[in-house]
Parts: structure tokens; sequence; C-alpha cells
């Protein structure tokens, strides 16, 4: 007797029933092993800024201790005097009771409910373990605040960044726009010589620049900071200039027929969609500016009044280099600001990475 199709076909699906559970379970097992390796990754690289939360939350002594986590001895009050609790195992099952005479073979105890009946220990106390607490020293944030004159050095840094970040927004759009829209002379040229200095290190020319700027009398000023970016700078006129060329030219001629100028064209037509790319350009040159610590430090010498934040780092580090709660919780108020631009404005920066051209 043949079978019919319908029977075939029954007789068939458990089979594709069964390939297809094999395969969305081979696509889980992916998925949950790339998750799980994105997962340890992000762990591993987030463990130092971890590391560094947890120690700005401690005291010396707790540091001392060798504990992961800030914990504090506990004590108990007892006539008037404090003493350190430990978990001490008795007949009864394990007490925690307040040491108030230590002893290489026999400590004395006493219930801090009942400090009247003392509590005999054979035993020597430092095998004991001590009563432990959570204890969060928040406190060193206010120390390092005041201490480092955060206000001031804030600032300071916001200044220097700020300025510096109009500049190079201003200079390098200008730029970009003329070599990616318009005939320009030696334009090869050009452009390799941008991709040049980026290549160059600016500690070659640390010194004839110094040398310019004390001629200047800019030495001891903002000026040797923030004047230079007003002249663009190679890096972020080249990712414009690439960011500008993904545009149609098609948009520039209908502006034009329209009677829009190069300038009316470029306020109207280029930078509305450019709008990730100049974030993304504001935010490298922000927290270049904001972390930059050789360029202060060499033009702002002996101008304790104008410092930024990367160099009052370096001396409170100097003058506090043993109280290294204090010193991570100073790093850790200097990277709130671009920590938290950065988290705010994050889908733009990525956006202005990609060079699309759209901004959808």
């Amino acid at each position: 007797m043949v079978p019919s199709v319908a029977a075939l076909v029954r007789a068939k699906e458990p089979v594709v029933r069964h390939r297809d559970l094999d395969r969305r379970t081979k696509r889980f097992l992916i998925q949950a092993g790339v998750t799980l390796m994105v997962a340890i990754l992000l762990f591993g690289y987030l463990l130092p800024l971890l590391f560094m939360t947890v120690t700005s939350l401690k005291s010396e002594d707790q540091l001392a201790n060798g504990r992961i986590l800030p914990m504090s001895a506990v004590t108990s009050t007892v006539d008037g005097k404090d003493y350190p609790l430990f978990a001490v195992p008795l007949e009864g099952g394990t007490r925690e009771l307040a040491l108030v005479k230590p002893g290489r073979k026999q400590s004395t105890f006493v219930d801090p409910t009942a400090p009247a009946e003392q509590i005999v220990w054979d035993g020597n106390w430092r095998t004991l373990a001590p009563t432990v607490e959570l204890d969060l020293k928040v406190s060193n944030y206010g120390d390092a605040w005041d201490t480092l004159d955060f206000g001031r050095m804030m600032r300071n840094t916001a200044f220097i960044a700020g300025v510096g970040m109009a500049g190079t927004i201003i200079a390098s759009t200008l730029v970009a726009y003329g070599l990616s829209r318009f005939r320009v002379p030696f334009k090869k040229l050009i452009l390799g010589s941008l991709l040049a200095t980026i290549i160059l290190p600016r500690f070659v020319t640390l010194v004839p620049t110094y040398w310019i700027y004390n001629k200047f009398g800019w030495i001891g000023t903002f000026f040797p900071l923030t004047v230079p970016h007003f002249f663009g700078s190679a890096y972020n006129i080249f990712l414009l200039r690439q960011f500008f060329l993904t545009i149609p030219k098609e948009l520039d001629e209908a502006a034009a027929i329209d009677g829009a100028g190069p300038m009316k064209t470029l306020l109207t037509v280029i930078l509305p969609q450019a709008k990730g790319a100049i974030v993304a350009v504001a935010l490298f040159h922000f927290f270049f500016a904001w972390n930059d610590f050789l360029e202060p430090l060499v033009y702002l010498q002996g101008k304790a009044e104008l410092l930024p934040i990367s160099v009052g780092l370096y001396q409170f580090l100097g003058i506090y280099d043993t109280n290294i709660p204090l010193v991570q919780a100073g790093a850790l108020i200097a990277m709130i600001v671009p920590l938290a631009i950065f988290l705010l404005l994050q889908r733009v920066f990525l956006r202005g990475i990609d060079l699309s051209g759209s901004l959808k």
C-alpha cells in the first residue's frame, strides 16, 4: 500500500521540528557565549575603576588590614573604655565578646550586655576573628575637595577646555569645508602636511613653541593653551573632511540655485547633517584638554591660581603620596565631569565617529 502525501508530510514534521530546535539551541548557545565573553571583558576593563572606587572609601588603617571592602573593627564600650569585639568559641557556641585583657595563653573577655561577668578564654586571642562592619569613609571626598581646592581647578580646566574646544571646532570646520568642497591649490600637499603633523610628536616642537610664547609674553597665562586651537587641529580637520565628503554635492548645488553662498551653504546644509561629527570633535578635544598634563605643567609653572586639575592632582600626589585613599578620591572627583558628559552624549558621539553622512 502506497502512503499518501499527507502521511509523508506528517512523518517529516518531527524531523523538521527537531532540526529547527537544534538550530535555535545552537544560536542561543552562540549568543550566550558571546554575551558571557563580552561581560568578562567588560568586567576586566572596569575592574581598575571598581578597585579605585573601593579604595577611595577606605581609611589608611582599612587599607593596611588587607580586606577588599572598607571594613572596620567593631568596638564596645565597657566602663567608659572602648574594647574590640571578637567571635569567641565557647562551649555553648560562638559569642561576640569584648577583649578587655589580651594574653598569649589566656585572655579575658566580657559580654557587652553583661559587663559585670568576666570570661576567661584559653588560647591566643590573635587567632580569633574580629567582628567587623562596613565603614565607608565618604569624608575622603570632602577632604580631597577642600585640600586641593577643586572648585578653582575645575573652573580653570573648564575654561581651557571650553575655549579651546570652540576654537578647534570653528577653525577645523572651515578648513575641512574648504578642502572637501573647493578646488584648493596643492591640496594633496596640504593634506600630506596635516597628516605629518599628526605623526610628529609634540615633544619635538615643545622647545621652539615655548621660545615663541615666551617672546610673546604668554608664559604664565592661558594663551598658549587656548589660542593655538583657533588655527585648527590636523586630526579634527581630517575627521571632518572625511565626513563632509560623504554628504552629496548635489545639496550644495541646490542651495546655490536658491541663492545661498558658500558660508550660508555651510551653515544651513552641511552643519545640520554633520552634528554627530561636530559633537565627536568637540568631545575629543574636551577630553584631551581636560586630561592634558604636559602643556599646563610647562606653561603655567609657578602660577598655582591657574593650574588645571591634571597638574593639581600631580602636586596633590606628591604631598599625600602615603594617603592612597585620599589620592584616589581626588582622582575620581576629576573623572566625574568627563564621564558624565560622555554618558549623556554617547549616542551622538558614536554616530559622529561612524562617518556615515546621515543622522537618523
